[in-house]
């Protein structure tokens, strides 16, 4: 089983996002059952409340189903636990690793780092534009399922 847990800044935009659609897209190609996965938040100025209206509409929009779900922080202890730990941008990255401490056994990336152009991306609740969010989990989820897929699960 491969254990994925998705990171961002709150735990109730990007990272609840690329958990419902990352669930989705495993589900609809028959393989839930090779997967564990979560999300979480570096800080915990959400922890508890659920998953942002917009991250939600949109999400219903698109016929993905929504993973219930309320805010939590990530852990130290978290490491242990997954195989892979995925940021959404630079800033998350430095955050976890300040978190987590190391990363000895490389399994934090950022999303967009399996895809074919590397880049952050940007938080809804600044921009407001949860399409092109939408678009770019989208994106590193596709791409991330094509790298486990291709032989490089844990």
């Amino acid at each position: 089983m491969i254990k994925i847990l998705f990171i961002c800044h709150g735990n109730i935009c990007r990272s609840t996002m690329a958990e419902s659609v990352f669930t989705h897209m495993v589900t609809q190609q028959g393989l839930s059952q090779q997967f564990r996965i979560a999300s979480a938040a570096t800080s915990r100025e959400e922890i508890g409340n659920p998953p942002h209206y917009g991250t939600v509409n949109k999400l219903r929009s698109m016929g993905v189903p929504l993973v219930p779900h309320r805010a939590v922080q990530m852990t130290k202890a978290d490491y242990k636990n997954y195989d892979y730990i995925i940021g959404m941008d630079g800033m998350n990255i430095r955050n976890m690793l300040r978190i987590l401490g190391s990363d000895p056994e490389h399994k934090v990336y950022k999303l967009l780092d399996f895809g074919a152009h590397s880049r952050d991306i940007a938080d809804p609740w600044y921009t407001g534009n949860f399409d092109l969010t939408y678009e770019d989990i989208v994106e590193g989820c596709e791409a991330l399922l094509a790298y486990l897929q291709n032989g490089n699960g844990r």
